[in-house]
């Protein structure tokens, strides 16, 4: 860590893992005592042999004290200040980090997620949820004693990033959990969970009650919160001396992600405002009245896959992305690896035009027309000064880059008339025309994105159209 010897720094990490791990070892040992005094102990396997002519049957609850205990011997290693023990091989921090990059991130959490739904009927166990849980945290701990994750995650701008992570995997596994139970009770004929307490609420006094608790606890909160963490408060910005790397705050730092892919006019001003249109858009383009009131997945399959996927896909995974592994010049870090300012990543990315015509057709790129080069045509200056540019912009638009011209057309006027004949023929019925290319053409935008990054890392393809003349750029 910077500004730290290596002994300050584990007196540091010792500081904060000896009661990080205690926490957990509580954590733990609640959840045991929770399972005991409520009478759901539950044997999941037999030790070999018996005892008197009777099996030793290893319970739910045991299971969780032994790991209170794990954590308890951790907390005490870490208290000891010999973190080195308690932390992760350095060969496979090294593994991990050679092994990271943009592709193998986001193709690796597409396909966690997509594990999670396949088999989200066993991942939303209780039992499986808490082991998850568990070495979600232990995962953190291990890793914290590495100076380069210790610096880049506690980091008091990226603290709430952390909790955040934690938070929502705690309330995705809430809903789903609750879902699939609603689900398998739907499927048996019986009402979701939902409607077994349906009891009218009265906002006074019971919601008023609970807010006022909950806005007591939250300030409370955030008064440790701000006594714990000192405020990320810097020298007063100056044009002369910027950050490196220069973030936007954490809300914003999915726009800057899809900057690598899109040029800013696309991903901070067209994408951004779909994505406003479009959520101000579903309520009349729902056409499915079920799942009101209550959670359900199989009620709502394509609904909840595109929702999860946009949000949880393209937009948090995004924000970790930004927050914990671009580095300075916006590179990419492992997440053991130092922020070296100097690193310097070769990018050889070529227009689609560049393909076609350079590498394709070996011939030069063609130029812009002018007036000036169609003598025959007899305007009167101010007229040709007017429409010159017009000419130049379209000329380049349906001549240089009538590849990517034809694509990008292809894409978002004949896609959708090949998906109301197949695969979203039942939509198209039920919604009609309007509704259906609104949908249609949301969910193409939606989509461009992961297209548009797999073209990069495949074929290094920065654009596909290219008009830097006109600032105008796909």
């Amino acid at each position: 860590m910077h500004g730290l010897s290596e002994l300050q720094f584990q007196d540091l990490v010792s500081s904060f893992l000896g009661p990080y791990y205690i926490a957990l070892a509580l954590m733990n040992g609640l959840a045991a005592l929770y399972l005991w005094r409520s009478g759901q102990t539950k044997a999941w396997f037999n030790l070999p042999g018996s005892i008197g002519g009777k099996r030793v049957a290893i319970t739910n609850v045991v299971v969780w004290l032994l790991v209170a205990m794990v954590f308890a011997v951790l907390a005490a290693i870490a208290g000891s200040g010999n973190t080195s023990i308690a932390s992760l091989p350095e060969w496979l921090r090294e593994a991990i980090n050679n092994s990271t990059g943009p592709v193998v991130y986001s193709v690796g959490s597409s396909a966690v997620l997509i594990i999670l739904y396949l088999f989200r009927g066993f991942f939303v166990r209780p039992a499986i949820a808490w082991a998850i849980w568990n070495l979600m945290w232990l995962f953190l701990g291990l890793s914290m004693t590495d100076p380069d994750f210790y610096d880049i995650v506690a980091k008091p701008d990226n603290v709430p990033i952390v909790m955040l992570v934690f938070l929502l995997a705690f309330f995705t596994w809430l809903a789903t959990y609750r879902a699939v139970i609603n689900d398998e009770r739907i499927a048996n004929g019986e009402p979701p969970l939902e409607k077994l307490d349906d009891e009218k609420i009265l906002v006074w006094p019971d919601l008023v009650y609970t807010e006022l608790i909950c806005m007591i606890a939250l300030t409370a909160f955030l008064i440790f919160w701000a006594i714990a963490l000192p405020a990320p408060l810097e020298e007063a910005a100056s044009s002369v001396k910027t950050p490196n790397p220069s973030k936007a705050p954490w809300y914003f730092l999915g726009l800057q992600e899809m900057l690598v892919y899109y040029d800013p006019w696309m991903a901070g001003v067209v994408l951004p405002s779909m994505i406003v249109a479009g959520l101000m858009a579903i309520p009349y383009l729902d056409f499915n009245k079920k799942g009101n009131g209550y959670y359900t997945i199989k009620e709502r399959q394509f609904s909840y896959i595109v929702f999860q996927f946009g949000f949880l896909e393209m937009w948090i995974t995004l924000i970790v992305l930004g927050t914990l592994l671009r580095g300075p010049n916006w590179n990419f870090f492992g997440p053991y690896e130092h922020w070296d300012a100097h690193k310097v990543e070769a990018l050889n990315n070529v227009n689609l035009s560049e393909y076609v015509w350079q590498r394709g057709l070996n011939m030069s790129l063609p130029g812009a027309l002018s007036f000036s080069d169609m003598p025959w045509i007899p305007l009167p200056a101010w007229l040709t000064a007017f429409l010159n540019p017009f000419l130049q912009f379209f000329s380049l638009l349906f001549g240089r880059e009538l590849p990517g011209t034809l694509l990008v057309l292809g894409y978002f006027i004949a896609l959708p008339p090949v998906m109301a004949l197949t695969v979203f023929r039942g939509f198209y019925q039920r919604m009609g025309f309007i509704r259906f290319m609104i949908m249609a053409n949301l969910l193409l935008f939606m989509a461009s994105l992961p297209i548009k990054m797999v073209l990069r890392w495949v074929f290094q393809l920065k654009y596909l159209i290219a008009i830097p003349e006109f600032f105008f750029n796909f």
